[in-house]
């Protein structure tokens, strides 16, 4: 195998600590028989790449557009997003054009190929993500711990949790924990409200990657309320840990967890949201319905394994260069 010069554009670096950081991370990790490196916009000093893996089509658009204008599309790949699938392509030109000016496409869960132009999705191919198997921790039998992991912006719907809890009597056995920062400052107004009306409900701000690991592998259930995803690495790590899910019937889940998962709510539909979560506490029927949902999530886990997304990325690498 030729060893090539891989730049990965990634709009978000390690300051932030969000999923695109987290993707370019391991994708660099996982080409490491390659050369590569990891910007915020290309061209820079270095800028003497073989192939360039873009992640957001709108977001890295000026460095698109330039290495198509020195290389063409030879060696362009993009990576869309699940603000780039459900939102941006659908009318901003910049998002649009990363599409034409790509050599080839990927998106990051089995349903995102159909949000595509139909132009352009001969040439798009799905890459699911990985993440290791983890040992699942002892769990509580004193109540049900439920954690969701996103910080707090429009598109993962913190609401919607948030509504949740409040519905919820604190006498039911069910305690939440919701980690993220407050980007939107409003939103981490209103979870410091909710924790001050629901003692069950507690806002835990940003977290390390390592302690989000360890709140996932304790909690009994992971919620995931997004109002659009590309395809969410945490709900791969709560998979390979154990850990199942309460979801949002949106693509960027369903291509994930399966079409027919019994774990999902309509989004934004927190009654739902708080039934599913009494359901997996009931004294008769919870136990069976968790054992139901940890089956499911079990079934999906080998898809996310590491030397599947490396075996992957290292044929997308290769046709990028090889046209």
């Amino acid at each position: 195998m030729q060893k090539l010069r891989v730049v990965i554009v990634s709009p978000a670096l390690a300051d932030t600590n969000n999923g695109n950081w987290q993707t370019a991370r391991r994708w660099q990790q996982l080409l490491s028989a390659h050369s590569v490196r990891i910007v915020r916009q290309w061209p820079d000093a270095q800028a003497d790449d073989d192939v360039m893996l873009a992640l957001h089509a709108r977001r890295s658009a000026v460095s698109v557009q330039a290495w198509h204008a020195r290389r063409g599309t030879r060696g362009l790949g993009v990576i869309l997003t699940g603000t780039d699938l459900y939102r941006d392509i659908a009318h901003d030109t910049q998002a649009q054009r990363s599409l034409g000016l790509a050599h080839s496409l990927v998106v990051l869960q089995g349903l995102g190929l159909k949000s595509l132009p139909p132009q352009h999705q001969s040439k798009a191919r799905v890459i699911f993500q990985s993440t290791g198997t983890r040992q699942t921790l002892p769990k509580t039998s004193r109540h049900l711990r439920v954690v969701m992991v996103g910080h707090l912006r429009e598109e993962k719907d913190p609401l919607t949790l948030m509504a949740a809890a409040r519905l919820l009597s604190p006498d039911t056995g069910v305690f939440i924990d919701h980690i993220g920062a407050a980007i939107d400052p409003a939103l981490g107004q209103v979870a410091v409200a909710t924790q001050a009306q629901c003692p069950h409900y507690r806002w835990l701000g940003a977290l390390s990657h390592r302690q989000t690991l360890q709140r996932i592998q304790r909690a009994h259930l992971l919620v995931h309320s997004s109002r659009l995803e590309g395809g969410a690495h945490v709900l791969m790590e709560a998979i390979c840990s154990g850990t199942p899910v309460l979801a949002s019937r949106i693509d960027g889940n369903v291509g994930l967890l399966g079409e027919d998962y019994a774990g999902y709510f309509e989004p934004g539909n927190s009654q739902a949201l708080a039934n599913g979560m009494l359901a997996c506490r009931a004294p008769q029927t919870g136990h069976a319905l968790m054992a139901h949902l940890r089956h499911q999530c079990a079934l999906r886990a080998p898809l996310f394994e590491p030397q599947a997304e490396r075996a992957a990325l290292h044929r997308w690498v290769q046709d990028l260069w090889t046209l």
